[in-house]
Order: structure tokens, then C-alpha cells, then sequence
């Protein structure tokens, strides 16, 4: 896809880019609506990916076209960037040159052509993968020296204070940092990282991904909700975040909460969560890849009814897959639609694919979407 961002940059722009680079969309493995909370998270990249061509201006211009939207080349002026006033595709980019700018950074325009094959609204960051493949051409355009994961807290204030979505670092740091054939467990208090070894093929087992269609959307308040109930949580048990709640005191903390029913559940959720995190790093480390299986369905469970966040059709993946014969499956990404994981042996895929499929046809939802997620390489230059 390299040479054809190129050439559309050339089409677009009149001459050649200073170079072209990429950024993945991700998968979450097990640790979900934990980053925001100072916890742990396990991610690991796709191979679907955006791509950025770049060339460097000196006016003060940012011109963003993407060849998945349409409509003709957008113009901005970088002093002019104001955050919460864009509502289109381009707050994500934008916001990455704006969140520079504000931290210091000498960038002085850019010229960006831009595609992606992350699936949008599927819960698998595509606007993640935007980030931080703009963020990597500028830092290397610009000279800037800046190193990934500062790269990723970048892309992140960009989002939450541009964008005014109220999203976690993970995403940006998965899609920055992540390397091939590893899961990512990163600690997202210190942005501590441990490359894990997830060779599944090697075992005979495969991870699919089965993107409901149901698309969703962050900035529209569920998600924000849920964020101010775990901090509301914090405070009310007097840490700083959930991550400090003990997973041995829970049950104590739950009960100092009282009759706080909703702040409970999300408190729950957190600190469970977190454990089936570490737990999942025990297992693969000691080469019990199998049983991450029984991991990913009680962290579904959480999710749909501690956090509140699954909807019929991810509830419909997870039961007809586990049905079937998969050794786990569980809603990923934020919530309120998006994408499923389902974890097979290789010679269950295909039967698990039909019965998804026939059992999204029987109730009348939009066909899924269904790929194989293979860990792999985070952001980079291409040329």
C-alpha cells in the first residue's frame, strides 16, 4: 500500500513525499477499560494498518487528505488550530500537530496523503493508527528526537483534548510500540513495557476477530460516563486509581462503597480485570497458551455486566463461539458494538466462522466480518 499512498501524494501534491510510513490498528488480548484507571493492558498489533506519504512545510499549513474519505484536499492554518471544533476525520491528525506544538515542538506544516485498512468504528483503533503514523513522519521529518511511547502520550492529549475523546493511552502506545509476533503487557501508570512472545500458529490455534458491524462511537458520553464512575470510585475509597485497589482487599473495598450500586460494578470490573491481565502474562510465560481460553470469557462476562458495555450482537459472537467448540472469546475495544476475539484450534476456525455467521443471519443482524488477527509490527517507515 506504500507505493500507492506515494503516488496519490504526487497525484495530489505536484511532487514526491519526504517519505512514507505506517501505523497499526490493534487488538486488545485481555485488559479492557483498565488503561484509563492506571492498570494493565495486553495488546498487540494488527497487520491492517495506516499509511501516511509527508513532505515538511514552512508556512504554517497543514493540507490532510485521506483516499477513504471524500471530498478534495483540507487546508488548516497550525496557529488557527482551536481543540473540540473539528468534528471530522481530520481532529485526529490535526490534533497530533496541535498537541506538538502546544508541548514545544518546532513543527512548521505539513503536507499529508493519507490511507488506512483498519476497519473504522470496529472497536480495533483506527483513529489510533492516524495518530501516531502522523506523529512518527512528523518526530522524523522534524528531527524532533522524540521517543515512541512520549510519541503515544502526544497522540493521546491530542485525542483527549482536541479530539475531546476521553480514551486511555493504550491504543496509541499498542500502535506505536508493539512488535511482531508479541503481545504488549504494558503497565499504563509508568508506561512500563514487556514484550510477550504470542506465536499462536506455532500451537495449532488461530485468534479471529469478528467485527459485529455495530459501530460506535466514544466522544458520545458512554464512555465518558463510565470513566468519571471509576474515578468517582477512586475517590470514594481514597487512591489515587483503581490500579491501587488490591485484588486480595476487593471484596472490603466493595463493601466501604455501600449502597453506590454503578460505582460497585465499575470498581469491580477494574480490579478484576487487571488480575485476569497478569494472569494471561503467568500463562503464556509458562507456555500455557491454551489456557488464556477461560480468561478471555470471564473477562466477557465482566464486561457485559459489571461494565455494562457489550451489546446483543457481541454477546451473540462470544456464546455461539464458545458453543462451538472455542477455547475463549471476548468483546474487545471500548464497547457498544465493534469487534469480538474469538481463540480456536485451527481445525475448529471454519465450523466456528459458519455458526457466527448462521447464528447473525437467524436474528436478523448485519452480516459479520470475520479475519484472523496475527500479531504484528507497530509503527515504522516504509521509505
Amino acid at each position: 500500500m506504500g507505493q500507492q499512498v506515494r503516488d496519490g501524494f504526487v497525484e495530489l501534491y505536484g511532487t514526491e513525499p519526504e517519505g512514507v510510513w505506517s501505523a497499526p490498528g490493534r487488538v486488545n488480548l485481555i485488559g479492557e477499560h483498565t488503561d484509563y484507571n492506571d492498570g494493565f493492558v495486553m495488546p498487540f498489533a494488527l497487520p491492517h494498518t495506516a499509511v501516511a506519504a509527508v513532505s515538511r512545510r514552512t508556512d504554517g499549513v497543514l493540507r490532510l487528505h485521506s483516499a477513504d474519505v471524500e471530498g478534495g484536499v483540507v487546508e488548516l492554518t497550525l496557529d488557527a488550530l482551536t481543540p473540540e471544533t473539528d468534528k471530522n476525520w481530520t481532529a485526529y491528525p490535526a490534533g497530533v500537530l496541535w498537541a506538538l506544538r502546544e508541548a514545544g515542538h518546532p513543527v512548521t506544516g505539513a503536507d499529508i496523503h493519507l490511507s488506512s485498512t483498519v476497519p473504522s468504528g470496529a472497536g480495533l483503533s483506527s483513529s489510533a493508527a492516524l495518530e501516531v503514523v502522523v506523529a512518527l513522519a512528523v518526530n522524523d521529518l522534524f528531527e524532533l528526537g522524540l521517543p515512541r511511547w512520549q510519541l503515544a502520550r502526544l497522540c493521546q492529549r491530542g485525542e483527549n483534548v482536541y479530539v475531546g475523546a476521553p480514551t486511555g493511552i493504550m491504543d496509541q502506545t499498542a500502535s506505536a510500540c508493539c512488535e511482531d509476533g508479541h503481545a504488549l503487557f504494558l503497565d499504563t501508570r509508568d508506561l512500563s513495557q514487556k514484550q510477550i512472545p504470542l506465536d499462536l500458529a506455532a500451537e495449532g490455534m488461530r485468534l479471529l476477530v469478528v467485527d459485529t458491524q455495530v459501530k460506535h462511537s466514544h466522544s458520545e458520553g458512554e464512555y465518558g460516563k463510565r470513566r468519571a464512575g471509576c474515578e468517582k470510585g477512586a475517590a470514594l475509597l481514597g487512591v489515587d486509581a483503581l490500579r491501587d485497589v488490591p485484588y486480595g482487599e476487593l471484596d472490603a473495598a466493595l463493601a466501604r462503597l455501600g449502597d453506590e450500586e454503578e460505582v460497585v460494578r465499575l470498581v469491580r470490573h477494574v480490579v478484576t480485570e487487571d488480575e485476569r491481565v497478569e494472569r494471561v502474562v503467568k500463562l503464556l510465560e509458562s507456555g500455557d497458551t491454551r489456557a488464556i481460553g477461560p480468561v478471555l470469557i470471564e473477562g466477557h462476562a465482566s464486561l457485559r455486566d459489571d461494565f455494562r458495555i457489550s451489546c446483543p450482537e457481541l454477546d451473540l459472537v462470544v456464546d455461539t463461539a464458545v458453543a462451538s467448540g472455542a477455547l475463549g472469546a471476548r468483546m474487545t475495544g471500548g464497547g457498544f458494538g465493534g469487534s469480538a476475539i474469538v481463540l480456536a484450534d485451527v481445525a475448529d476456525v471454519d465450523s466456528i466462522t459458519k455458526a457466527v455467521e448462521e447464528a447473525f443471519a437467524a436474528a436478523g443482524f448485519t452480516a459479520p466480518r470475520v479475519f484472523e488477527a496475527v500479531p504484528s509490527p507497530g509503527a515504522r517507515r516504509l521509505a
